[in-house]
């Protein structure tokens, strides 16, 4: 699973119990152990980012990163303590697509 995020830039990857976390200023990122949870058509990925409880939540549906001609095929919310965050997903199996892309 790969996430992104605007205002602030925000990104990274999730895979098995890991997830990395990368910013503008951290491009290598930081990896976290996660727990992870499916349920009711979507998942999310629960651990301890920066000091803080870090909760990632994907669901399927239509995102625009208000950035690009990209669509994505998840939406995500990431709260990281009391900050949460708004964003998009894809994953190797599930891409985005780009706007001169048919679907």
């Amino acid at each position: 699973m790969h996430f992104l995020g605007t205002e602030p830039f925000w990104g990274g990857e999730a895979s098995g119990n890991e997830l990395t976390y990368t910013t503008p200023e951290n491009q290598d990122g930081e990896t976290i152990t996660v727990s992870r949870f499916a349920g009711r058509g979507g998942l999310s990925f629960s651990g301890n980012l920066a000091g803080g409880a870090m909760t990632l939540a994907v669901t399927p549906g239509e995102c625009s990163d208000g950035m690009s001609d990209r669509t994505y095929p998840f939406t995500v919310t990431l709260q990281i303590g009391p900050d949460v965050r708004q964003g998009c997903a894809w994953t190797d199996h599930q891409g985005y697509r780009d706007a001169t892309q048919k679907e």
